[in-house]
């Protein structure tokens, strides 16, 4: 691997961190993408699932989309694709059939990360094509992101069953 090659990582993990936050603020679970060809960025996305109300609007979905429409092709070869959780089976399953490179990922998803935690279908032997996999790029950050956003969310949760409960208590 170049020297240089983890620096680029961490530089294009904080550009797919950046994505996340956008999903963040739409109000989304904060997981960012960005497909990168030659040091260029084709495509970015970010999770729309919520909003969207598509199980399959997940942030890699989004940047292989984009990317496709961008270079008018469903291959997207010689790519790597920059992503702060690591992929589901579905999204792995669309990088295989993408065929891009590689996949670089910050945060380990212990429930359902395919590309090495649950199960591996970014290199499964069986299939006509593996992906090359980098974990644990900036991890700390991307799961600090993610854990942060969790904790908000429980707490708003919190906060609006208490005030459901007084307001039932005021009507009694």
């Amino acid at each position: 691997m170049d020297v240089e090659q983890p620096r680029v990582d961490e530089h294009w993990m904080r550009v797919a961190m950046a994505m996340a936050e956008k999903a963040e603020a739409a109000g989304e679970v904060p997981v960012g993408a960005v497909l990168v060809k030659d040091g260029q960025q084709i495509a970015a996305g970010y999770n729309l699932s919520i909003s969207e109300h598509d199980p399959c609007a997940h942030a890699e979905i989004q940047c292989l989309r984009a990317a496709g429409q961008t270079i008018e092709n469903y291959r997207l070869l010689d790519t790597t694709l920059y992503v702060t959780l690591e992929p589901c089976a579905m999204c792995a399953g669309a990088m295989v059939h993408s065929r891009i490179a590689r996949v670089v990922f910050g945060a380990k998803d212990e429930k359902t990360g395919a590309a090495g935690t649950v199960l591996n279908l970014l290199q499964h032997p069986a299939f006509n094509h593996q992906v090359e996999v980098t974990s644990g790029v900036l991890a700390q950050d991307c799961a600090d992101q993610l854990s942060r956003f969790f904790k908000r969310r429980r707490e708003e949760k919190k906060a609006l069953k208490q005030a459901q409960k007084a307001q039932q208590g005021t009507l009694s």
